[in-house]
């Protein structure tokens, strides 16, 4: 097995760890804090939540992990849009580990301090993973599914399936931005054709890799 094929693996797994913690964790968390009563479901809950942020940080990791090794990949194709998605992502990594300090904030503060504090906490959670880290992701699709098209490292329908999913991810940030209420059903519409992607990716990486001609290619 030679280094691209393992590269492909690990980047395959990655995709589907990053998707799993990210969903997983997010869920638990956001369960927990969303509650009306925040400190008390905090204190019910808290291995819930501190597993759930600890899954968030997993999908840092593993979204570093993805930028790293997809930038051995792409720079032998385009050296400037490897540096670019693995900056994107590095950003993107550092939001999604900040989320995570709005739930240990509120572990460490208990059940004593005013309500007002936990909603400051959760709103500040809410800007950066309702915000910035979708912004950095998208951003950093637009490029990876741009810089797979152009070097047809995997099949064109891929990359051409990213970039509409990673369009919808964008409007779907634009409408909550301009305060549009979708509601949790229409939003996961809007979300779903991103992570079947990233699923399907994964699962292909790891069964196929990357197109050999096109890893000779570059070499």
């Amino acid at each position: 097995m030679n280094d691209d094929r393992k590269t492909a693996i690990i980047v395959g797994a990655l995709f589907l760890v990053a998707m799993v913690a990210s969903l997983a964790g997010g869920g638990m968390v956001e369960s927990v804090i969303s509650a009306p009563e925040p400190f008390a479901a905090v204190s019910e809950n808290e291995t819930l939540l501190v597993v759930g942020m600890l899954l968030e940080l997993v999908n840092a990791i593993a979204v570093i992990g993805i930028g790293v090794l997809m930038f051995t990949v792409l720079k032998r194709h385009n050296e400037t849009q490897a540096v670019g998605y693995l900056s994107l992502r590095i950003v993107e990594a550092v939001f999604c580990s900040l989320i995570v300090v709005s739930p240990l904030s509120l572990i460490r503060l208990g059940q004593n301090q005013p309500q007002a504090s936990a909603a400051l906490s959760i709103a500040e959670r809410a800007s950066i993973s309702g915000l910035l880290v979708p912004v950095f992701f998208s951003l950093g699709a637009l490029l990876l599914y741009s810089s797979l098209y152009q070097s047809k490292l995997l099949p064109r329908f891929i990359p051409i399936w990213g970039l509409a999913a990673t369009v919808l991810i964008l409007t779907l940030n634009l409408l909550s931005i301009f305060g549009s209420e979708l509601g949790m059903g229409i939003s996961m519409l809007f979300a779903l054709p991103i992570i079947l992607n990233e699923i399907f990716m994964g699962v292909w990486l790891i069964a196929k890799g990357f197109n050999p001609s096109a890893v000779n290619a570059a070499a």
